[in-house]
């Protein structure tokens, strides 16, 4: 019989503290909040930023300035540090392999994060695993994209293999005029299916060097022009069975791909069941409702199986739980002459005292995701109302009738 794994004790620890050092590379909303969750561990999170005026810079007290895609700025981050983890999948594979073969802990490791990196990689992988996907097809041609959208019928979707997130990368065509431009511009194209939509979901699972696994109730995310715009938690009206299904699946490919941290594997919900779109390995905007809505959030969770720590409990703190993404709108705008955040920010507190806030420190410009709001409650109809009002008055200083201004005080 095999000898049982054991937990990997960190290597290397902050002398200050006694605990781990966490290198994440990016200072976006992620690492802020992330930085967050490890200030309640005791850890210390080591940040690389492009710029001191990232999310994560302006609050982290451990900031190294450099690119992502310089190999000496991610050995600079890797330096002392117990782990280096992500809050985005840019970083240049062979780096991360450089930075194992220096033998830098890295998670999740090059070859579990380049499902997440490279769209044909992980519909290879899915393929193989007979795990269920979207009819696809590597194009390189126009020939090749119509050949295929006369087998499924146009329109197809064709995807950019690498770099794309909320929407881009992503292109919906009606027929193969469109389809030369686009190649030309891009190479090699994911192209795929446009299958019919029920809805989208989404399924976050965590998962430790050690094979723990952890997995959140399902959530529908509420997608516009291709940025998630609410997540509703649970998944309103989804049956036990299907729920249960997509978890499995959900574990079954983090298994499969053998990611540490977390993951998020974003659904499409058709008339015949769920299948996988695409993945994220990192914490994702799909999660962001655990940090109240759950008694441990994904930002905690993902610092715990990064360090091979026992993962936490995943359980809903309140029947119905709802994220409103807070999206640059009018208030964005250089002509703004309604209230200032700051009096918005007043204004939502009194308004809905019970909606958290959570602001990203970002300059203002419309379409920008600048925070999100979370609500908790009994009812999603009326969880659902207070966080989308929310979202609305920062975004477009704009009252839903549906609540009473608060007085001015």
């Amino acid at each position: 019989m095999a000898d049982t794994p054991q937990p990997t004790a960190p290597a290397t620890t902050d002398p200050r503290t006694g605990l781990p050092v966490v290198a994440m590379v990016g200072g976006g909303q992620l690492a802020r909040m992330t930085h967050q969750a490890a200030i309640a561990l005791g850890q210390s999170l080591r940040v690389l930023a492009t710029g001191p005026d990232e999310s994560a810079a302006l609050v982290a007290a451990d900031v190294r300035l450099g690119d992502h895609r310089d190999l000496g700025a991610l050995r600079a981050l890797a330096d002392g540090a117990t782990v280096v983890t992500f809050d985005h999948e840019h970083v240049p594979t062979e780096h991360l392999r450089a930075l194992a073969a220096d033998g830098v802990r890295v998670a999740p490791g090059p070859d579990a994060l380049v499902h997440a990196q490279d769209k044909l990689v992980l519909r290879r992988a899915l393929d193989a695993a007979g795990e269920p996907q979207p009819p696809w097809a590597e194009a390189h041609t126009v020939h090749a994209v119509a050949a295929f959208a006369e087998e499924v019928g146009w329109p197809v979707v064709l995807k950019t293999p690498r770099g794309g997130y909320d929407g881009r990368g992503v292109f919906v065509v009606h027929g193969p005029d469109q389809v030369a431009e686009l190649l030309e511009r891009h190479g090699t194209l994911l192209v795929e299916e446009r299958v019919p939509l029920v809805r989208e979901l989404a399924v976050l699972v965590a998962r430790s060097p050690f094979g723990q696994v952890a997995v959140w109730p399902v959530v529908e995310t509420v997608q516009r022009d291709g940025v998630c715009v609410e997540v509703l938690a649970p998944a309103p009206g989804l049956d036990e069975a299907t729920a249960l299904a997509a978890q499995e699946l959900a574990v079954r490919v983090a298994d499969r791909v053998g990611v540490v941290g977390v993951m998020a594997v974003e659904l499409f919900r058709t008339a015949d069941g769920v299948l996988v779109n695409e993945l994220a390995m990192r914490p994702h905007n799909s999660g962001h409702w655990t940090i109240e809505g759950a008694r441990t959030s994904q930002f905690e969770q993902h610092l715990r199986a990064v360090l091979d720590y026992p993962l936490g409990s995943t359980a809903m703190v309140a029947p119905a739980v709802v994220m409103a993404n807070v999206l640059g709108g009018a208030a964005s705008a250089p002509d703004w002459d309604g209230p200032g955040l700051d009096e918005r920010v007043h204004h939502l507190m009194a308004h809905w005292p019970d909606v958290k806030l959570h602001w990203y420190g970002k300059g203002q410009r419309p379409g920008r995701k600048l925070g999100h709001v979370t609500a908790t409650g009994p009812d999603l109809a009326a969880v659902r109302a207070r966080a989308v009002a929310a979202a609305r008055y920062l975004a477009d200083g704009v009252v839903d009738p549906a609540f009473a201004f608060p007085e001015e005080h």
